[in-house]
């Protein structure tokens, strides 16, 4: 006699690993493919019905999601412990972007409800309710898509549930990217033209010049050594960068440190033109006139250029904060004697200067693979589109001297 199907109260035959219990409410079992035994309850057959359907799907990809109740949080922990191969500051800004914005509130999400949808709302709600910027916002997924794609290499989940979700929010909020512009040519010699005179922003000439006539990334610049520089050669070599970071193990939070270049690419040798040569003389005689002498230290490097009256480095949050002082005295000075009409400087950063750089050797027309060794880009489409922006710029002018070249 062939044995007789488990029904339910209702008559209903239940599958294999569906029971019905006392209370009426039903309950699925399976084993892992370790034989680990696990349960899942409904209230009803058609509900439990569905969450098998899920399990299933686990159970045939290997994953565990039904099976655990762990957050995203956990992940994360988890993901603080083995990640290796960051820079320190880079490391330290990742953690910070996590526990500022995603820890509080999205990080509690267990990863079995977690959805595709929760994400892009998540990015979504930091653009809309906490006013971030798309950048900001995409350096927060770069931290979140290498958590929970560590969930999913231990099988907690099928898939990335935040692969391709910035796609959206860049296109719906392409308009708040400010794009970087490089100062014109006017606006460049007025630049230079207003730290060549005598006077408080004078000792600021040395290393503005050399930032903006070898186009260095600022720590590249900050971190330069006079071992780095060969005045017979004419040339500097780019074989490192100071970076100033936020630590927790240091008094005051903030610390130097010494990093390999942003790329291979970096490691580059930068031909050294007078201009350049000259600011780093008048750099040196001004601190021996000065008895001002390096007296730090970063990670067994020291004896850097461009230091402070106390023989510290320089550091980013320094320079531009000295370029919004020459910026606003400089169009002082000039709107005193020139009124409305004079041109003046734009606000601007640093990494403005690399930029402008890399504007005037496109519109000298300097080989493209010149310019993107110079600047030490490991990918040419960085070049290009430098390249692509200084051309629309400078079309008008070339089309201007084509026709007064057919002007008969």
């Amino acid at each position: 006699m062939a044995n007789e199907k488990r029904r339910d109260n209702k008559k209903r035959i239940l599958k294999e690993g569906e029971y019905q219990r006392k209370n009426g409410t039903y309950e699925y079992k399976w084993r892992d493919r370790s034989g680990k035994r696990y349960s899942i309850y409904a209230q009803t057959l058609d509900e439990l019905r569905c969450k098998e359907v899920e399990v299933q799907k686990d159970v045939l990809n290997g994953t565990q999601t039904r099976m655990t109740n762990l957050t995203i949080n956990d992940i994360y922990n988890r993901w603080v412990q083995i990640k290796r191969g960051l820079k320190d500051n880079t490391f330290t800004n990742y953690k910070y972007m996590y526990t500022q914005f995603v820890e509080p509130h999205f990080g509690n999400i267990k990863l079995k409800d977690l959805k595709r949808s929760d994400v892009r709302a998540f990015y979504n709600t930091l653009a809309d309710e906490y006013n971030l910027k798309t950048l900001t916002i995409d350096n927060i997924h770069t931290v979140l898509h290498q958590v929970l794609q560590l969930a999913v290499d231990d099988d907690y989940l099928r898939y990335n549930p935040s692969d391709n979700a910035l796609q959206e929010l860049k296109k719906a909020h392409n308009n708040d990217v400010t794009k970087r512009h490089a100062l014109t040519l006017p606006q460049q010699e007025l630049f230079e033209s207003f730290l060549c005179k005598q006077g408080k922003y004078h000792k600021w000439y040395p290393v503005f010049i050399t930032m903006l006539w070898t186009g260095m990334r600022v720590g590249e610049i900050t971190g330069l050594r006079w071992c780095d520089v060969d005045f017979e050669k004419n040339t500097i070599s780019v074989n490192h960068t100071l970076v100033y970071y936020a630590r927790s193990d240091k008094p005051n939070g903030l610390s130097f440190a010494i990093n390999t270049p942003k790329t291979k690419a970096g490691m580059r040798i930068i031909p050294m033109i007078p201009k350049v040569k000259e600011a780093l003389l008048k750099e040196r005689e001004y601190q021996e006139e000065c008895g001002i002498k390096c007296n730090a230290t970063v990670d067994c490097y020291t004896d850097f250029i461009f230091i402070n009256r106390f023989g510290q480095p320089q550091h980013q949050g320094t320079l531009n904060k000295a370029l919004r002082r020459i910026i606003r005295d400089c169009n002082y000075e000039v709107l005193e004697k020139h009124k409305d009409e004079a041109v003046t400087l734009p606000p601007f950063s640093c990494h403005t200067l690399r930029h402008t750089f890399a504007t005037r050797m496109c519109e000298a027309n300097t080989n493209i693979k010149a310019i993107q060794e110079v600047l030490g880009h490991s990918d040419v489409k960085t070049t290009l589109d430098i390249y692509a922006e200084a051309t629309d710029d400078f079309k008008q002018i070339e089309m201007n001297h084509l026709a007064e070249y057919f002007v008969v």
